[in-house]
């Protein structure tokens, strides 16, 4: 399940919008612009069902997202979806993903405090026996210069 996020849980001054999220589903995001910087040598790690429930996540992800365990678990992937990401990126993502092939890209995550965090993403569907039962993600430290390129392209995609 996915809530709408409250005041209370956001740390400094936001902006509110509602977010038309996969799968019908729709979230009031609060969201600030403190920029979490993502450590050196960390990975993040999740996998989720097919229709991106999270099955498993790592401790990084936990600490980077600012949710527990306990609330990230099934509940759906868009959680994490920040306003500044361009559908356009997920509607890729879904593509490649859905197509069986692995996909890479740049995402700026909504942290549970309202700050956010950018990663370098790289999903892969998990087949057994010709099937995608799931995916895997595993994101990593985007370069700055990726991500001070995505802060110029991805206003232009919506």
């Amino acid at each position: 399940m996915i809530y709408d996020m409250k005041p209370e849980q956001v740390i400094g001054d936001y902006k509110e919008v509602r977010l038309d999220l996969f799968g019908g589903i729709s979230r009031v995001c609060l969201y600030t612009e403190i920029e979490t910087p993502y450590p050196d040598g960390k990975l993040i790690v999740s996998t989720t069902d097919n229709s991106g429930v999270i099955t498993h996540v790592n401790k990084s992800f936990v600490e980077m997202s600012g949710y527990t365990e306990d609330e990230l678990l099934n509940a759906p992937h868009s959680i994490l979806r920040h306003p500044d990401m361009p559908p356009a990126a997920f509607k890729d993502l879904w593509d490649t993903i859905s197509a069986g092939k692995k996909w890479q890209g740049y995402v700026k995550n909504l942290r549970k405090d309202g700050g956010y965090y950018w990663v370098k993403a790289t999903v892969i569907p998990n087949v057994r026996n010709g099937v995608v039962v799931g995916y895997t993600s595993v994101r990593r430290k985007p370069s700055r210069s990726k991500v001070e390129a995505c802060i110029k392209l991805y206003p232009t995609l919506f």
